[in-house]
């Protein structure tokens, strides 16, 4: 099968490596451009640029696939490819309606949920702080909508009380590798017996802003659990006046901790693995142990 792929984290790089290693035929990728990064502001490549690098595949950055002279020229080029698919994980950016129905198989998604669950940007992120038990990929046929289309195939994975979404993230990237390179080899089989959605059933996963990740008190303990869980250290409180990450935490029945928080319930929750402001990453033993030293 003659394929071009779009992807750009690191989420994406199993699922092209897999369908190179398949003997399938990608003459070009797309990913996102470049970006600066770190204090530095280095100029970065994507994962996805990276590996298709390192494996002397062409690579397209357009800065939109839907306007102005990038867009024409993005259709221009797949035209000129003529792919019999477009596969695409986490590329981040919408495609045209004119891009989606143009290959033989149409633009063919690697979503990491078991849809109409968590529709959007962040659905690994949405199942740990919702505490879902069950996650898993499945494999679409995109339309116009956001994560609308029509299933062609899943596989499921359990979620565990302690997983976090970077966990959760690394399991599901594997299984959206192994899902996409099953397609590849039967296309015409699961495009002949896909499956729609049921709307009424879908739930959304918008993306995550700055704001949405400061911890909310008047949760619940499990609530709040579940939220750290779901952001990988991305999750941030206030202590001491200064912003404080946190990485992991525990529920508990009495507060006798200075990173022991109460919650909305009752409950208490115990900060386990921190990054106050300005400094590393450490435990709760090592903070408060440096507290009474200074």
């Amino acid at each position: 099968m003659k394929i071009i792929f779009m992807g750009t984290p690191d989420f994406a790089v199993p699922a092209l490596c897999a369908l190179l290693e398949a003997g399938h035929e990608i003459p070009l990728v797309f990913t996102q451009p470049d970006k600066p990064r770190g204090r530095g502001h280095k100029v970065t490549f994507s994962p996805v640029k990276e590996c298709a690098i390192s494996r002397n595949i062409e690579v397209f950055q357009p800065l939109s696939l839907r306007r102005g002279d990038d867009g024409i020229k993005s259709l221009e080029i797949i035209e000129e490819v003529n792919p019999d698919a477009i596969i695409v994980a986490a590329y981040g950016q919408i495609l045209p309606r004119e891009i989606l129905e143009f290959p033989r198989y149409g633009c063919v998604n690697i979503h990491a949920s078991l849809l109409p669950r968590w529709r959007g940007a962040a659905p690994i992120n949405f199942c740990i702080m919702n505490g879902d038990t069950e996650s898993g990929v499945t494999i679409m046929q995109m339309e116009t909508g956001i994560d609308t289309g029509d299933m062609l195939l899943f596989e499921k994975c359990a979620v565990t009380s302690k997983m976090t979404a970077s966990e959760l993230h690394d399991e599901l990237k594997e299984i959206g590798a192994r899902l996409i390179v099953k397609f590849a080899e039967n296309p015409d089989d699961y495009m002949k017996y896909k499956v729609k959605q049921n709307d009424e059933e879908s739930t959304h996963a918008p993306m995550i802003t700055k704001e949405m990740k400061q911890i909310d008190w008047n949760k619940t303990a499990v609530e709040i659990y579940n939220f750290i869980r779901g952001l990988s250290g991305e999750a941030y409180t206030f202590f001491g006046g200064k912003r404080l990450k946190v990485f992991s935490s525990g529920i508990v029945e009495t507060i006798d901790s200075k990173l022991d928080f109460a919650c909305g319930n009752g409950a208490a929750l115990r900060l386990l693995e921190i990054q106050p402001e300005g400094r590393k990453r450490m435990s709760a033993e090592e903070f408060l142990r440096g507290m009474r030293e200074e």
